[in-house]
């Protein structure tokens, strides 16, 4: 006998009823009203369509001459899309288009010779070689109470040399060398068990190689490469560890921290191995799980063999004391002793290691050992890029496509796995020390440099320590000094000239007299309050300025109709365009997911 089944809870997926389609909402109802959209949202999404600014920096300009005051709305600038997504996608471009400019190029990007030194700049290097001679002599003859007096004049005269135009210092100051003795310094001995590297005198050329084809086309080729940090335990596809008990966290917190410094080292060999200047442009960004890598366009060609090799030799020690197991935990910390003027130990009230004292003990070793050793994993991947095609094109939008977001936003945890290996990573980076005058170094037993009473164990302000940084607390987009030749102003203002040309507008800047320093300034500007009686409401702002370029754009739509129809090949296609705010609806998509990516 077959036991009676309750309407609507059978399990025969053939038999399960369907869902009826759910009625509108009566018309005036609160449904029908949350249904429609708010027109505040639409304006936003209208203007981050067009390219407006949405949370603008107000200016308030006085003319000095005639009294005029005017509000100007100056975009934010920022980066980060979560925070203002017109800003953040308008630099991006303009990352984009210094990396295409400078990845190619067949020429070097050799900036203007300095001008020479004038009389005055000369006679203050003299009066600074005299002083230094002076300060000299009075330590020879153990006059020592002249010498602070002459470190105040040779601290007039830098200030004097800079005010002058010069760059940079003529020589270190002299603070401190008395009582530490002068920088310490470690060996630069190679590590036994890193393989050595050829090294070349590197030749002042950017420009790769050219390879000729058999039937006499010639090729001028580039690269782009991937570095990634070794393994801390095996992982899964979506970036957590299989054994999280066993997933070496601390060197994991450790690597991302001093990650900057490897890659420096990287490209210092690199160089000396290849022997030429090799230029690069590229982004840090956290893998799926989470640790560091980089995605770099390089000019010219360099086998793989070699940059396997070099990667391979790479290193970078951290000479810090040690600070392998903690000796004070976050809920019980050392305290400050204002008698002592020192860190001490809560239960003992001992003085914690001086910073000098901790780094004295590790000199005195027979064979003294870094704190830690950064190194690059296997996985070293690098291609060919010809200039001119799609994949050249998709490597660039593929470098660049994290730029926008931070290091925490790049890859979303959706799962509690995923949750708990983000949160068991921050706790460790909480703390790491991040540099010799970090809080966490008391947590460790020993005073960090230059230590005070304000600072707090595990609450360092550095930006390695934060949650959103997932320990890239330097700069994620690396470029080198001769890439493209022009600085990011050079580029904006390129950007500018292109729109300007090809609208026909003139500035008449070249009519205008140039500008004497001396000149009293012709305005004065101020930061306005958002709540000041002349500052218009943000609505109204972001209206005039959805207005306004829509007006441009419309133009520029219409201008290169023309400059279209007028070309031979119907190409209007200037330097300077891949800055300009997108069309609406061909907004650049995000690339997927490069499969080569490490997990």
């Amino acid at each position: 006998m077959t036991a009676p089944t309750l309407p609507g809870l059978t399990t025969d997926p053939a038999t399960e009823p369907t869902p009826a389609a759910a009625d509108p909402p009566a018309p005036g109802s609160r449904a029908a009203r949350l249904a429609l959209p708010m027109s505040r949202q639409v304006l936003k999404e209208m203007a981050a369509e067009y390219g407006v600014c949405l949370r603008p920096v107000t200016l308030r300009r006085t003319d000095l001459h005639s009294g005029q005051t005017e509000v100007i709305d100056l975009p934010c600038g920022t980066t980060r899309e979560d925070k203002c997504a017109p800003c953040a996608k308008r630099a991006r471009r303009l990352r984009q288009t210094q990396i295409r400019e400078g990845w190619h190029r067949t020429d070097e990007p050799n900036p203007l010779a300095p001008y020479p030194a004038s009389e005055a700049q000369r006679e203050l290097v003299m009066f600074r070689a005299h002083l230094e001679f002076a300060r000299d002599e009075a330590q020879r003859s153990a006059q020592f109470d002249q010498v602070p007096g002459i470190d105040a004049a040779i601290a007039e005269v830098e200030e004097a040399i800079a005010a002058e135009g010069l760059r940079g210092q003529v020589a270190p100051t002299h603070d401190g060398e008395e009582s530490s003795g002068g920088r310490r310094k470690r060996s630069t001995k190679r590590r036994q068990d890193t393989p050595d590297l050829p090294r070349k005198r590197v030749e002042p050329r950017t420009v790769g190689r050219v390879y000729t084809a058999p039937d006499g086309t010639q090729h001028r080729p580039s690269m782009w490469l991937s570095l990634t940090l070794d393994s801390y335990g095996r992982v899964l596809p979506d970036g957590t560890p299989v054994d999280p008990a066993s997933y070496d966290y601390r060197r994991a917190a450790w690597d991302a921290v001093h990650f900057p410094r490897l890659l420096d080292r990287f490209w210092q060999n690199l160089r000396r191995c290849v022997g030429w200047n090799v230029q690069y442009a590229g982004c840090v960004e956290p893998q799926r799980r989470l640790a560091p890598h980089a995605h770099f366009a390089i000019r010219g060609t360099i086998s793989r063999a070699v940059l396997r090799q070099v990667a391979a030799a790479t290193y970078h020690q951290v000479w810090w004391p040690p600070a392998d197991e903690l000796v004070y935990s976050l809920d019980r910390p050392p305290v400050w002793d204002n008698d002592a003027d020192a860190w001490v130990d809560p239960d003992t009230r001992e003085p914690l290691t001086t910073w000098a004292d901790a780094l004295d003990a590790l000199d005195l070793q027979a064979d003294p050992e870094p704190s830690h050793v950064v190194r690059f994993g296997r996985q070293v991947h690098a291609e060919g890029v010809t200039p001119g095609t799609v994949h050249a094109e998709r490597t660039i939008g593929y470098i660049t496509k994290y730029i926008t977001k931070s290091a925490a936003d790049c890859h979303k945890p959706e799962t509690d796995r995923q949750r708990n290996h983000l949160d068991r990573l921050w706790q460790q980076l909480r703390i790491t020390p991040c540099n010799e005058r970090c809080a966490n170094w008391l947590l460790y037993g020993i005073q960090p440099k230059k230590a005070h009473g304000r600072l707090q164990a595990g609450r360092c302000k550095g930006k390695v320590h934060q949650r959103a940084t997932l320990g890239i607390g330097g700069r994620r987009i690396l470029v080198s000094r001769d890439w493209s030749g022009k600085t990011l102003a050079d580029h904006r203002a390129d950007a500018r000239a292109w729109f300007r040309r090809l609208l026909g507008v003139s500035t008449g800047a070249e009519d205008v007299d140039p500008v004497d320093q001396d000149d009293p300034p012709a305005y004065a500007w101020e930061m306005a309050r958002p709540d000041d009686p002349d500052i218009p409401p943000l609505q109204h702002r972001l209206l005039r300025a959805l207005s306004q370029r829509a007006h441009w754009r419309a133009a520029l739509l219409a201008a290169q109709d023309r400059a279209a129809a007028d070309s031979s090949d119907g190409s209007a296609v200037l330097p300077g365009q891949g800055l300009l705010p997108a069309v609406p609806g061909a907004d650049e998509e995000e690339l997927a997911s490069d499969p080569k990516e490490s997990q």
